[in-house]
């Protein structure tokens, strides 16, 4: 499993949240994402650490804590969704076609 850091300061660094969380633990992996076209950070973070009593005290510890100038959002991450199969619909099909032939 592994840690979701939101609201974080776009300063941040992954060598940052390296030491920032082990103090409660090892840190395994830290996934800092990063905007397609800026290449800054998009502002939360990804953390792995050796267990999950380990990352639940760092939830515990950091949730709300004000870190960098910033109150930090610290839960457990929740899994990716597929989306392949978005509620949206289909770009191509019913009413778009419709919509294009009233002009």
């Amino acid at each position: 499993m592994s840690i979701y850091v939101g609201n974080l300061s776009y300063q941040v660094t992954e060598e940052d949240l390296k030491q920032a969380f082990a103090e409660y633990g090892t840190v395994n992996r830290v996934q800092l994402p990063t905007d397609r076209e800026t290449g800054r950070p998009r502002g939360f973070a990804f953390v792995e650490m050796e267990s999950d009593t380990q990352e639940q005290a760092a939830i515990d510890a950091l949730d709300g804590a004000e870190w960098m100038g910033r109150d930090l959002k610290v839960n457990k991450a929740k899994p990716r969704e597929d989306r392949s199969s978005s509620p949206r619909g289909n770009w191509s099909g019913g009413n778009a076609r419709r919509n294009n032939n009233r002009y």
